[in-house]
Order: C-alpha cells, then structure tokens, then sequence
C-alpha cells in the first residue's frame, strides 16, 4: 500500500519566522551564532504523517513555470516560540528541483540526492508525527507555482 502526502504552507509558522528578521532589523540586532534566517524567498511547509512506518517511493514536484525550488528538511523537533532555528538542525542532502523550458515538462531533479533526501525523511518519520521544511523559491519559482508531494511504501 502506499501513501502520497502533499507538503503544506505553515503560514502562521513561516510569519513568526519573518517577525524575527524584522525583530532583529529593527534593533540592529545579530542573529545568535548557528541561527538559521528565514530568507525573503523562502516559506516554511509541514508534512502530517498519518503512519510511521515508511518506506520512500517517490517525489512528485510540478512547477507551473521555469524555475527552482530548494527543500530543506528540519531535521529535530522545533518550536519557534521557544527556540529560534539553528543551522545544526537542518538536514542533508537538500533537494533541488526545477524547471528550465515553458510548457509540459517535467521537474528535474539530482536523482540520488532526492533519493537520499526521501528516504530521511522516512527514517524520521518513524519518531514523528509532523516534519517542518524550509522551501526556497528562486529564478521565477514562487509558492503559487509549486505543487509538491511526496510517495512512501506503507510498511505492515
């Protein structure tokens, strides 16, 4: 059996992490050493996991225009109200999808490296219930643009 889970914008999360680039803009303040800023161009997304046992499949990353996206996993339960987001706890390898012509196309994507990246994430979805991401659009990718999934194997 398998299970396709879409990744979803966490607006309420994504704005407390841009009031703490304001806050600090504001003060002329530094982040602390290790701390991990939200870019402008960048969005925090969620993955609910309704089952534990998992195997990677596949991803499935449709961009309606020409374009990349970057998806970096948080790789430790974090609650930004308490702790601000370190760079220890992103995790690797990243994936890199895009899309270069107009038209029907398919994402590309560095096969082994989203392999790799999937197959994390289904490591830790065994100890999770939700995972957080940092998606980052760039070259004419924007989040209205992005329709991103990704397929496990339902282990029994």
């Amino acid at each position: 059996m398998s299970i396709c889970l879409h990744f979803r914008l966490d607006g309420q999360l994504t704005e407390v992490m841009r009031l703490r680039v304001q806050s600090l803009q504001q003060r002329s303040q530094m982040r602390q050493e290790g701390e991990r800023l939200l870019w402008p161009n960048e969005s925090v997304y969620r993955l609910d996991f309704s089952k534990q046992s998992l195997r990677f499949s596949n991803w499935t990353v449709r961009l309606a225009q020409p374009g990349r996206l970057t998806i970096t996993a948080i790789s430790q339960l974090w609650t930004p109200d308490l702790t601000n987001l370190m760079t220890r706890q992103l995790l690797e390898p990243v994936g890199v999808f895009w899309r270069t012509a107009a038209g029907d196309t398919p994402a590309q994507c560095y096969e082994a490296d989203a392999a790799e990246f999937g197959e994390r994430i289904a490591e830790l979805a065994k100890v999770r219930k939700v995972m957080y991401f940092l998606f980052a659009f760039a070259e004419g990718c924007s989040p209205e643009s992005v329709d991103c999934s990704i397929t496990f194997m339902v282990d029994t």
